[in-house]
């Protein structure tokens, strides 16, 4: 609210830099009255409809500023301490630095919003640098919380940032630190991406990216770990029930063969041997009959 009122150079009639103008003969009555309106609708239309309601009835612009600063601008140690835990808590986990430090910084800037660093309002300005080292050791503390929340890759360039004398400013050290991921290329993995990425392969064919259910898999060493499965549809040894042929059927590259193959034609009430081949490239005998063919 305040940029947007001092943007239009409005500012100083809600500070109480420009007095209020009550006397309506008073020749500057008229200008004064439009801005305080000016300002006056500026601010309703820019908060939630119930607390509109509270001010609406106010004439003057500068009472209606005061009145919310007293409601809403005073120091809530229930936030403070909510604030204070976040910040202490807060680590980089799968973010990116920049990601991190934005968080961070957020928080804190919001932290010295309630609790502002005191300064001196003495007078003669004072000689000594208590002023001044109080706010070293508060920017230092933003810093030890900025470090300590990085990741454990970054041991390296934390300590050598720990061991500076004087600590360098809080820029500077996000520089370093983004210059060392740059460098060091370390690309956080997003744990909420591992289902989706499970989800997907789970979608994918069984056996390679082909989608051919009868690939030959007595292949290197799984030679032995398929010649202990037995097909639960036909019996047979060296294959599932997913790759039976008998079931599902044989691929394009076995029909040819299938074809090809020899076979010993009998009567309609009896059964014919068809040698055809198996998983593992054999011939083998199956009996069907000739409704089957």
């Amino acid at each position: 609210m305040q940029r947007a009122i001092g943007g239009k150079m409005k500012y100083e009639f809600v500070d109480g830099t420009i007095p209020s103008v009550t006397n309506h003969f008073d020749p500057s009555f008229r200008a004064w009255n439009r801005c305080n309106m000016l300002i006056h609708s500026w601010i309703l239309n820019s908060v939630d409809p119930s607390i509109s309601q509270s001010i609406v009835f106010m004439e003057n612009a500068m009472d209606v500023w005061n009145d919310l600063k007293e409601r809403f601008a005073q120091g809530d140690l229930v936030r403070i301490s909510e604030l204070m835990q976040e910040i202490y808590s807060l680590q980089q986990d799968s973010n990116l630095v920049t990601t991190f430090y934005s968080e961070l910084k957020v928080l804190w800037e919001e932290l010295e919003i309630y609790f502002p660093m005191p300064s001196c309002s003495c007078r003669v300005q004072c000689s000594c640098d208590v002023m001044c080292t109080a706010r070293k050791n508060h920017i230092l503390l933003y810093a030890m919380c900025f470090l300590t929340g990085l990741n454990d890759n970054f041991n390296m360039v934390k300590s050598q940032i720990l061991l500076m004398d004087p600590l360098p400013p809080m820029n500077r050290i996000f520089s370093m630190v983004l210059q060392h991921e740059s460098q060091g290329n370390f690309t956080p993995i997003v744990e909420d991406s591992l289902p989706s990425i499970n989800a997907v392969n789970s979608g994918k064919p069984k056996y390679g990216n082909s989608g051919n259910m009868y690939k030959n898999t007595n292949q290197g060493s799984n030679s032995s770990y398929n010649k202990n499965r037995v097909c639960t549809f036909c019996g047979r040894s060296n294959h599932t029930i997913e790759t039976c042929y008998k079931k599902h059927g044989y691929p394009p590259h076995l029909q040819r063969n299938f074809n090809n193959s020899s076979y010993v034609n009998h009567d309609a009430s009896s059964e014919t041997e068809i040698s055809t081949p198996d998983e593992t490239g054999r011939v083998a005998s199956t009996s069907i009959t000739n409704e089957q063919i």
